[in-house]
C-alpha cells in the first residue's frame, strides 16, 4: 500500500524515447525476457542491500529475509514484480530510469537500422534492463522506498512508455521496489501462474534468492500462501556435473545483461592457501562500452555467497575487461573495500589464478577450435593486444594468442599466429619483421616492403591503433626479436648474400655526391640522406629512428593536443629510379631543390604523415609537371 502526493510530469531523454520505441518493435519476438530483466534488477537490489548491511545492520533488521515476489491480477490485467532490496531515492529513480547515463548512447542509436534481427542484437549488446517491461505493458507503475528512509519518502514513477513519465512522493510500508505492469490487451497469457513459473524456470532458476509466487491448491487455484518457485541457490557453488549448458547460459545472461549466448566459459573451484570459486565467461559480442574509459558490468565479487561489488577492476587486468562472471572468495572479509583491494595478497592470488585460467581457455580454443577462436579474435583482438604492455608475467602467453595480417597472402583478416610466422621463416632469418600503418591498405602498399617481397620474406601488417603501442612492449617471442622494417637501418643479416652486400656498397659509392647534394638541401628537415637497401621500385622512403613513433601516430597525438619531441627522419633514396637519376643530371640548383623537396614530401605522404606546407608541395609539383610537359612538347 502507498499514499501519493505532489505529482509532476517529466520528459524522458530523447535517447530513452528512441530506445523504448525501437526496443518494443525489435524485441517483441523474444518478449519473455522482460521478466528475466526485472528479476535480475530485483536480485541486484537485494545484493546491494546485503552488502550495505555489512556496515549498517539496521538496514536489514526489520525484514532480514531477502526475496523476490511475483504475482498477477486477472481483473486488473497486471503482473507485479516486488523485492525487498535496497530501493531507490527520487534522484536515483530519475537517474536510473528517466535517463541513460552512459557514454556512447548516441552512437549506439545511430547504428540501429530498422532490421529487427540486427537491432535486437545491438539492443541486447547495449542492455535495456527495466525498459523491457514495455514490450508487454502499455503502462508501468514503479513504487520504491530506499532502505533507511522513512516510509513517507517513497517515490512513485509511472509511464506509458511514450515521451514522458510522472513522479510523485508516496508512502510505502516496507523498503524495496514494486513494479506493476499494466499488460497490453494481447498479453493475457501472462495472467497465468504456470506461464510465469515456466519463464522463471527458463531464465531465472539460478538466481540465488527465493523467487516466490502464490501457492496453488489441488484445483489449480491461487491461494494466499507464498512458495519458492526457483532453486534459489548460488549456481556457481553447485558441482559442475549438476549444471546444464542451458543453466550456464541463462546465468551468463543474468550477470551480464546480454541477450546473446556466451562464446565459452570456465567454472573452477580453487582450494588450498586461497579458496575461491570462479565462473568466468567470454562473450560472443563486445559490450557496447568496451572502449569507454569506465566500462560497466564486469566480474562481480562475492564473499561467502554475499555480493560485495560490481566491476571489481582489481580481479582482472584491464585487457581482460570483456570477461563477465563472478568470483566468490571464502577468505576475504565481508567488509572489504575498493581501497583494500588495491593491495591484498588474497586478491593478488585470485587475480593471478583467474588470468591463468582465461589464457588457458583461449589457448585451448586456439588449438582445438580455430573457427571459434577466430570469432573471438575478430571481436576482442584489439583489447587482447593491450595485454603485453599491462601483464609482463604473461607476455609470452598473450603473444602466442595474438593474430596478424601478413604479406603471406595480403589478406586484411588477422589470422596468422606468431608460431605460424616463425614456422615459415627463412632458414637464415633471425627476426620477426613488421610494419605499422594507419590502414591495412597503407601497410601492404608501403615502399618499405619492396625488398622483403623480392626476397619472399613474410612481414606482419599492423594497422590497428593499438599496434604501435603493442610493439613498443613486445620485444621478442620464442627468442626471436621483432624488427620494424620502417625504423632504423635495415639489416637482413645472413639473408643478404655477399653479392647483395657488394652491390649495395657499389650503389652507395656511386651515389655519394647525389646523397651529399640532397642532404644539403634538406639539412633542416632530415637527420640524414642515404642509399636505401629497402627500395626496388620506389624513388624514396622515410625511415624513422628505432624508438620514434610512426608518423601517422605522431599526427594523431598532436591532434589530441599532446606535445611531442621534435625528431628528424632519415630519407632513403633509390639511385636506380628514373626520378632520382633525373635529379643527378639536374644542373639548375633551384630545380634540384624542388626535386629534393618533392621527393621528401612524397615519402612523408606515403608513410601517412602530414606535410607542413601542402600548398608549397602542390605548387612545386605543378611547376615540375609543366616544365616536363613543355620540354617533351619542344
Amino acid at each position: 500500500m502507498s499514499t501519493k502526493t505532489k505529482k509532476e510530469t517529466l520528459q524522458f531523454e530523447t535517447e530513452v524515447s528512441q530506445l523504448l520505441h525501437l526496443m518494443i518493435h525489435s524485441l517483441y519476438s523474444n518478449k519473455e525476457i522482460f521478466l528475466r530483466e526485472l528479476v535480475s534488477n530485483a536480485s541486484d537490489a537485494c545484493d546491494r542491500l546485503r552488502f550495505e548491511a555489512v556496515s549498517d545492520d539496521t538496514l536489514l533488521s526489520k525484514d532480514p529475509n531477502l526475496k523476490i515476489q511475483i504475482e498477477f491480477d486477472t481483473d486488473a490485467h497486471t503482473v507485479t514484480v516486488r523485492d525487498n532490496g535496497i530501493g531507490m531515492s527520487r534522484d536515483e529513480v530519475v537517474g536510473n530510469i528517466g535517463t541513460i547515463a552512459r557514454s556512447g548512447t548516441r552512437e549506439f542509436l545511430d547504428q540501429l537500422t530498422g532490421d529487427q534481427s540486427k537491432d535486437s542484437h545491438l539492443i541486447g549488446q547495449f542492455g535495456v534492463g527495466f525498459y523491457s517491461a514495455f514490450i508487454v505493458a502499455d503502462k508501468v507503475t514503479l513504487t520504491t522506498l530506499k532502505a533507511g528512509l522513512p516510509d513517507d519518502q517513497a517515490v512513485c514513477w509511472e509511464s506509458q512508455g511514450a515521451g514522458s513519465y510522472t513522479l510523485e512522493q508516496a508512502k510505502k510500508a516496507k523498503r524495496g521496489t514494486e513494479v506493476v505492469l499494466h499488460l497490453k490487451k494481447d498479453e493475457e497469457e501472462l495472467l497465468n501462474s504456470w506461464r510465469l513459473r515456466s519463464i522463471i524456470t527458463k531464465y531465472s532458476d539460478h538466481v540465488p534468492l527465493p523467487i516466490e509466487m502464490r501457492e496453488l491448491n489441488d484445483k489449480g487455484e491461487v491461494t494466499a500462501k507464498w512458495e519458492t518457485v526457483n532453486k534459489a541457490s548460488a549456481l556457481w557453488a553447485r558441482p559442475k556435473s549438476e549444471i546444464s549448458d542451458e543453466e550456464y547460459t541463462e546465468f551468463y545472461k543474468h550477470v551480464s545483461h546480454d541477450f546473446a549466448e556466451p562464446l565459452v566459459w570456465s567454472h573452477n573451484r580453487v582450494e588450498g592457501k586461497t579458496e575461491y570459486i570462479s565462473l568466468l565467461y567470454i562473450p560472443k559480442q563486445a559490450p557496447f562500452d568496451l572502449f569507454e574509459p569506465n566500462p560497466a558490468h564486469g566480474v562481480k565479487l562475492y564473499v561467502q555467497r554475499v555480493f560485495i561489488m560490481d566491476d571489481a577492476e582489481k580481479l582482472l587486468p584491464r585487457y581482460l575487461r570483456f570477461i563477465r562472471g563472478i568470483i566468490d572468495s571464502n577468505d576475504l572479509p565481508l567488509n572489504i573495500s575498493r581501497e583494500i583491494l588495491q593491495s591484498n595478497k588474497i586478491i593478488d592470488n585470485i587475480r593471478s589464478g583467474s588470468v591463468k585460467k582465461i589464457l588457458g581457455l583461449l589457448e585451448n580454443m586456439a588449438a582445438n577450435e580455430t573457427d571459434k577462436f577466430q570469432e573471438f579474435w575478430s571481436v576482442f583482438g584489439k583489447v587482447l593486444k593491450e595485454g603485453p604492455g599491462e601483464d609482463f608475467a604473461n607476455r609470452e602467453k598473450i603473444a602466442g594468442l595474438l593474430r596478424f595480417a601478413t604479406t603471406n597472402n595480403d589478406s586484411e583478416v588477422q589470422h596468422v599466429s606468431l608460431d605460424e610466422y616463425i614456422a615459415r621463416m627463412k632458414p637464415e632469418q633471425d627476426k620477426i619483421y613488421y610494419i605499422t600503418a594507419d590502414s591495412h591498405a597503407a601497410a601492404k602498399s608501403s615502399p618499405h616492403l619492396e625488398i622483403f617481397r623480392d626476397k619472399g620474406i613474410e612481414v606482419l601488417l599492423l594497422s590497428d591503433r593499438v599496434d604501435e603501442w603493442l610493439m613498443s612492449h613486445l620485444s621478442e617471442y620464442q627468442e626471436k626479436s621483432f624488427a620494424s622494417i620502417a625504423k632504423g637501418e635495415l639489416d637482413l643479416g645472413e639473408i643478404s648474400g655477399e653479392e647483395d652486400k657488394e652491390a649495395q656498397k657499389k650503389k652507395e659509392k656511386e651515389a655519394e655526391k647525389l646523397v651529399e647534394r640532397i642532404g644539403k638541401v634538406l639539412q633542416d628537415k632530415v637527420e640524414a640522406v642515404r642509399v636505401s637497401l629497402r627500395l626496388t621500385t620506389s624513388p624514396a622512403c622515410i625511415v624513422l629512428n628505432e624508438h620514434d613513433m610512426a608518423l601517422y601516430m605522431q599526427h594523431l597525438m598532436k591532434q589530441a593536443g599532446h606535445e611531442l619531441p621534435t625528431t628528424k627522419p632519415v630519407l632513403e633514396i633509390n639511385p636506380a629510379h628514373t626520378l632520382v637519376r633525373r635529379m643527378e643530371d639536374e644542373q639548375a640548383e633551384d630545380r634540384f631543390e624542388d626535386w629534393a623537396k618533392i621527393l621528401l614530401d612524397q615519402a612523408i605522404l606515403a608513410e601517412g604523415g602530414q606535410l607542413e606546407d601542402p600548398a608549397a608541395f602542390v605548387h612545386r609539383l605543378n611547376r615540375m609537371i609543366i616544365e616536363i610537359t613543355n620540354n617533351s612538347e619542344a
